[in-house]
């Protein structure tokens, strides 16, 4: 049954209903292996258990600006990577009540390591991902999906650049690939069919910064030593926007084509 708040212009349901609630896994790489953030409960239930930041979904919001809001207000954590991957609807997830949660993954720069627990955590820290604490709720089965949510976008979409800062090394980006692909690649193979996709656009050389010079270049990676050559850095480089949606439509098939391309070895 549904009746009409006439003064709010608001429909009001007489039957119950759930929560809704947004919660995110956020991935972060340290140079060698992928390392996910975590807060510690500060309220019941699960006081002092660690958990995905996340919340309930406010009634003026959709669900990707709950999971930015979260993210600011658990970890001080703005503009990353976000994308909506499974939804959760178990009746007993939550023993509050009936809380149906939509999962995201979001990819975290190096420069962005730097995390502050806020609102109603009362800590923050970042995890390998084979090393997690016992977790609150079903976020172990929500961080197990989301992994392998990523090893599959990875094939399809540059996402591993989100992981990596601005200016980086052939090198770091095959670390990257590996560690989410959980696999190993021959550095000749990997670095040919990367720069064969188009993708990357080389710093020039008479401008490229000693190792760890450049405020751009990773921090986790980048160190000087005396005697070494200028390392090749590299960027992403963004596909144009295009005013014809046939050609951006061609355009997307061709990046998904050349990322998948890093692949067939």
């Amino acid at each position: 049954m549904m009746k009409q708040d006439i003064q709010n212009n608001q429909y009001c349901y007489r039957y119950p209903h759930p929560a809704l609630t947004v919660d995110c896994v956020i991935f972060g790489f340290d140079g060698q292996c992928l390392k996910i953030l975590l807060v510690e409960r500060g309220l019941e239930p699960y006081k002092g258990m660690w958990a995905l930041p996340g919340g309930f979904v406010r009634i003026d919001e959709t669900v990707e600006q709950a999971a930015a809001r979260e993210l600011r207000e658990e970890t001080n954590l703005t503009e990353v990577y976000l994308d909506q991957f499974r939804v959760y609807s178990d009746p007993q997830r939550d023993p509050r009540e009936r809380v149906v949660t939509v999962a995201f993954i979001a990819l975290v720069r190096p420069e962005a390591y730097s995390v502050v627990a806020g609102d109603d955590a009362a800590n923050a820290l970042w995890f390998e991902e084979d090393m997690l604490p016992p977790m609150a709720f079903d976020h172990e089965r929500i961080i197990r999906d989301a992994r392998e949510h990523l090893s599959e976008v990875l094939r399809i979409k540059p996402v591993a650049f989100q992981l990596l800062s601005k200016l980086f090394s052939l090198s770091e980006l095959q670390r990257v690939y590996e560690a989410i692909g959980r696999k190993s690649y021959d550095r000749r193979n990997f670095q040919r069919k990367v720069l064969q996709t188009g993708m990357l656009e080389e710093l020039p050389v008479d401008s490229a910064p000693m190792c760890g010079s450049h405020p751009d270049a990773s921090p986790v990676f980048s160190r000087p030593s005396a005697g070494r050559p200028l390392q090749r850095l590299f960027s992403f480089r963004k596909k144009p926007k295009s005013a014809d949606k046939k050609e951006d439509k061609s355009s997307d098939r061709r990046e998904e084509g050349s990322t998948r391309d890093i692949f067939d070895f």
